[in-house]
């Protein structure tokens, strides 16, 4: 892929941390408004609109993002924020569950834009400073994730679900227009066609192992964050906290936000696996923490370890992710982050189940076995001996 020898700023750096930030964060925007959405639209569609937003998510991932190793990546992005806003409108406007759907589904598949920015960053950094630039971009798209929650849910209090979306729009647009202004042209060599692009996502898959232990392995971890985060507001509602507090944990958690560019760092001087088996390890320790917690202490705490550890980890996982084939760099990610969020969807499934069998001290449980896995799946690398640096 050329690019313009324009360098990567640091403006530029925080410019796509930002708009990472601003298109994850439209698949968050509904969970802490749901109750509203059911009271205000009839029929039991509403219930679905999380879980069809997350699949349009996972259609967006295999079918969106690896146009990226096809077509110009400036102009992609620029289209699909325009994509997204308009879908953000449809939600806003949507006149039942059926039509909030259909825009959720467009939503979430437009939202994918946010991995096309991190390739991108990635591609444009040079190799002994990959590390730190993924990290700070990544920084952007967690504080999308948590901090999405916090405001839809004071939106949402204050001016009514449809205003979140509504807002959803412009910020789109400018996310955009940022991304048009800042970023160079950014065209791939002549490769294969759109329907050979999809067909080599399994050659990915298959010739490369490093890619095959980071996705499981961050499957897990992100499994595990998933899992305290859908089962939280409910835990608190059993301690006489409202859904204000809920919000507020999503402040508390951003404080992983200043685990990526340290683990970029430490990716790019000692090499990634460090931070990858000590992610496995605070996650278990987060959980450990959490899982044991009867008041709202333990609970910020071990959201905080667990907040760090994954995002220590994800950003090691890229590390090594991008440095297995330069010119594939968004089909990678493709894979990847495909198997990283459906480790989360799992995550979420898994703990609604043991919610209602055991309760918080049954999902600790649960978060600390998806940690330990994760750990087990280190160390097997470790005693592999064709196991090379990847």
């Amino acid at each position: 892929m050329t690019n313009s020898t324009k360098p990567l700023s640091a403006a530029v750096i925080y410019a796509m941390a930002a708009a990472t930030g601003l298109a994850v964060a439209n698949i968050y925007y509904n969970q802490p408004m749901l109750a509203l959405i059911q009271q205000d639209l009839p029929g039991t569609l509403p219930a679905l609109v999380p879980t069809v937003t997350q699949l349009g998510y996972a259609i967006g991932l295999f079918l969106l993002v690896p146009l990226g190793d096809l077509v110009e990546r400036r102009g992609m992005i620029l289209v699909q924020f325009l994509g997204l806003a308009a879908a953000s409108m449809m939600a806003a406007a949507a006149p039942d569950g059926a039509a909030l759907l259909l825009a959720s589904l467009l939503v979430g598949a437009l939202a994918t834009v946010a991995q096309q920015i991190v390739p991108l960053a990635a591609h444009m950094s040079p190799d002994q400073k990959r590390g730190a630039v993924i990290g700070k971009v990544m920084a952007g798209l967690l504080a999308g994730i948590l901090l999405s929650r916090t405001l839809a849910g004071i939106v949402a209090q204050h001016e009514g679900w449809r205003s979140m979306f509504w807002l959803g729009s412009p910020l789109a647009l400018a996310a955009g227009w940022l991304m048009w202004r800042v970023l160079p042209v950014s065209r791939p060599e002549k490769g294969p066609s759109y329907p050979e692009l999809l067909g080599s996502l399994w050659h990915l898959w298959r010739d490369f192992p490093a890619l095959r232990r980071a996705t499981f392995t961050q499957g897990l971890l992100f499994a595990a964050f998933s899992a305290f985060w859908t089962v939280l507001a409910l835990y608190l509602k059993q301690l006489g906290q409202g859904p204000q507090v809920a919000g507020l944990f999503g402040v508390i958690g951003a404080t992983g936000i200043l685990a990526a560019p340290l683990a970029g760092h430490l990716a790019d001087r000692r090499g990634p696996r460090a931070a990858i088996t000590a992610g496995t390890v605070l996650v278990m320790a987060g959980w450990a923490v959490s899982g044991s917690a009867s008041g709202i202490f333990g609970l910020a705490l071990g959201c905080v370890l667990l907040d760090l550890a994954v995002q220590g980890a994800l950003i090691s996982h890229q590390h090594i992710v991008y440095t297995l084939r330069p010119d594939a760099r968004a089909r990678l990610n493709t894979l990847f982050m495909g198997g990283m969020f459906l480790g989360g969807s799992f995550g979420s499934a898994s703990a609604m189940v043991i919610w209602q069998i055991a309760g918080w001290h049954g999902v600790g449980l649960l978060g600390v076995t998806f940690g330990g896995l994760a750990l087990a799946l280190q160390a097997f690398r470790r005693m592999d001996p064709s196991t090379r640096q990847n």
